[in-house]
Order: structure tokens, then C-alpha cells, then sequence
């Protein structure tokens, strides 16, 4: 039975970690397109550099960028190292998931952690939060509560509205005491939205956690020889992302 449970164990995380090198494929391209006001559905997949269009082989996770050594087999140049750390997050995410929650929970957990990584790279690399990336998650955690995944309905539709409107109110104090904006507008729907599938009760949780990958990520700046000051702008929405899917984890088993 043991040997059994380890075998299905192992399975599991394979079959997540395989699912996650596709949906990184996804994510990778979606998190260098979209900012740039550029579809991922429409059109074939292209060379960044030369716009040579990709054949099957060469989109497959990983193994081409390996095979390829990094580079266009068109013009050779370096493929953005940005592809395959992103599909490896988003292999490790599925396995996880699929590892720690058996069944459609795991493809739930998955789900979540996939679409948290996207928001976490793009508010890293641009400091931007778009709503039709955040505001879907709240009627998804919403419709997963119903379903009976993680904690239960009416704590997780408190944690929506508390979590947007306590972020809410702390930009709307910091702008009146400071004159200027101290937070982006997308930073207290995306504490709902994660409120929406943690629950109300999580949440300090959440800001505890954003809090501590802020300290390390200001010590980082520092030591590579970065000012940093009041003004130095943080990505706030990656910091919670990062904080939530771990608290989701264990939340989900309640």
C-alpha cells in the first residue's frame, strides 16, 4: 500500500510537472506579448529576433530550447533565457500541486498557480496589474468555494470585499497625508481577488508574506548597489502573488 501511494505520489507530480511545461510555454509568451500589445492566440509562434516562423519541434518546453543551445536555428540568436526559466516555474508549480492535492483539486491548485505566476511576471517586469488578469480570479474563487474546493463561500466572498477595500483605503490615506499615489490601482483588486480564494481570515497571511519577499527583495537591490528610498517603486501585486499560492496550499485542504 505504501509502495502504492508513493508510485501514485510520483506519477502525480510528473503529470503536473508535464502540464506545467505546456501552460509555461503559454505564460512565457503571454507575459513578453501582452505588454507589448501583442496577441499569443493569433498567428504562428515567430522567432523574437528574425520573426521566422517556429515549427512544431522547436516549441516544444525546454528540449529545443536544450537542443538548440539557446539559440535561433533561423539567425541564431539567443532565445530570451526568460522561456525556459518560465516553463520550469510552471513545471515545479504543477508538480506541486498535483503532489499535494490529489485530483481536481490539484488541477484547481495548478490552475491558480499558473495564473499567479503570469500576474507576478508581468507586474515585475512592467508594474502593471491588468484587471482582465485579476478581476476573472474573484468570480473563479468564488465558483471553486461553491464547488467545494478550499474554504467556504461566504469567507472567501468576505475576503473579496475586505481585501480590496483595506489596500483601497491605505492608498486612499497615503495619497491624501503624502499628495502623490503610493500604490497602483491594481494592488487592492488583486488582494481581493487572492481574498477570494484564501478567504478574509488568510489575508493578513498574505501582506505578512509580501512583506517579508519585500524585505529580501530591497536587500537584494541593495547588494547589488541599487538606491533604494521612499520612492522606489516595488511590485506589490508580485510579492502577494508570491505570498498566496503557498497559503492557498494549505487553505485548501480546510
Amino acid at each position: 500500500m505504501e509502495a502504492l501511494l508513493i508510485q501514485s505520489l510520483a506519477l502525480r507530480a510528473l503529470i503536473g510537472a508535464g502540464l506545467g511545461l505546456i501552460a509555461g510555454s503559454f505564460i512565457a509568451a503571454a507575459s513578453m506579448r501582452w505588454p507589448q500589445g501583442r496577441s499569443v492566440v493569433r498567428g504562428r509562434s515567430a522567432c523574437d529576433s528574425c520573426q521566422a516562423p517556429l515549427q512544431p519541434f522547436e516549441l516544444i518546453p525546454i528540449v529545443s530550447w536544450a537542443v538548440q543551445r539557446g539559440r535561433c536555428r533561423h539567425c541564431g540568436a539567443r532565445i530570451d533565457e526568460r522561456h525556459p526559466a518560465i516553463e520550469l516555474a510552471a513545471a515545479m508549480l504543477g508538480a506541486v500541486a498535483l503532489a499535494a492535492h490529489p485530483g481536481p483539486l490539484g488541477l484547481v491548485t495548478a490552475l491558480l498557480g499558473w495564473w499567479l505566476l503570469l500576474i507576478a511576471i508581468i507586474d515585475l517586469e512592467h508594474l502593471w496589474l491588468p484587471d482582465w488578469l485579476t478581476l476573472p480570479l474573484i468570480p473563479l474563487g468564488l465558483a471553486a468555494a461553491w464547488a467545494g474546493f478550499g474554504p467556504a463561500l461566504p469567507e472567501r466572498a468576505a475576503g473579496a470585499a475586505i481585501g480590496w477595500a483595506a489596500l483601497f483605503l491605505i492608498a486612499w490615506l497615503y495619497r491624501r497625508l503624502r499628495g502623490r499615489d503610493g500604490m497602483g490601482g491594481g494592488d487592492p483588486r488583486l488582494l481581493g481577488a487572492i481574498g477570494a480564494w484564501i478567504g478574509a481570515w488568510q489575508l493578513p497571511a498574505i501582506l505578512l508574506g509580501a512583506g517579508l519577499f519585500g524585505l529580501a527583495l530591497v536587500l537584494a537591490m541593495r547588494l547589488r548597489g541599487e538606491a533604494v528610498t521612499a520612492t522606489s517603486r516595488l511590485p506589490l501585486g508580485t510579492l502577494m502573488a508570491l505570498a498566496a499560492w503557498p497559503v492557498w496550499l494549505v487553505a485548501a485542504f480546510t
